[in-house]
């Protein structure tokens, strides 16, 4: 435990914890304190003035981030016929349909990412309490219960991230690696908060984006400016 302390406290310094950085300056502390083994994700915080326990207060969306996740995701889609062959040539992982729905049941989900065609929704419902827990269960809101299954899969291998409030009116994301340049990771930051600001719900009341922290998988939390991310807070 005191390595890991030693560690964390070696990885803050030079950081204010009080000081809101500019995006491009966050971006460099937290890729210059990226110091595991493995290529740290980067990852985004921003608590929104919302209140996910009213329907009219919830934050849910899709972005496309322009330079990707810098992760390959595996991803499923439940289809039939025509619909399937476009899956499978369109570069999906897993395709099936009451197959792909018993070897879910049975406890194999071998994906990040579920898509639906509509038809397939009825028995993809079934699979509600074993997918939803995982957010894999597919949604018309964010662009996975489609017939358009080539561009969802496209899409999905292309770095679409999908965004949901949480209960304390946060909402997370990975938007790239550390080893990606300082440019393509502001583009990502940026792309995504641009994303939750459209995403605003009706009910919301006051400041929207109050506050908006990056950090590595292993390292400190920056917080960032918001009036640098090119999105408004109101």
């Amino acid at each position: 435990m005191a390595h890991i302390g030693k560690r964390i406290a070696k990885a803050r310094e030079g950081i204010e914890r009080t000081k809101l950085y500019a995006v491009d300056e966050a971006v460099k502390l937290v890729r210059e304190r990226a110091k595991a083994k493995f290529d740290e994700s980067v990852e985004i915080a921003m608590n929104l003035g919302v209140d996910p326990k009213h329907a009219d207060q919830m934050v849910r969306g899709v972005v496309n981030l322009p330079n990707g996740t810098g992760r390959v995701l595996r991803v499923a889609v439940f289809a039939r016929g025509p619909k399937a062959d476009e899956a499978k040539a369109a570069g999906a992982d897993v395709v099936g349909a009451e197959d792909l729905v018993a070897t879910v049941q049975g406890g194999t989900i071998d994906f990040d990412r579920c898509i639906a065609t509509p038809d397939m929704m009825p028995l993809v419902g079934r699979l509600g309490k074993v997918l939803g827990p995982r957010g894999l269960m597919p949604n018309p809101k964010v662009g996975t219960v489609t017939m358009d299954v080539a561009g969802a899969v496209k899409a999905s291998k292309g770095g679409a991230v999908e965004f949901r409030v949480e209960k304390a009116g946060i909402v997370q994301g990975t938007v790239g690696k550390a080893s990606f340049d300082d440019g393509k990771l502001v583009e990502n930051i940026k792309a995504f908060v641009d994303a939750v600001a459209k995403a605003k719900p009706q009910g919301a009341k006051g400041t929207y984006i109050q506050r908006v922290a990056l950090s590595s998988t292993q390292g400190p939390g920056v917080k960032v400016d918001v009036s640098t991310l090119g999105a408004t807070s109101a």
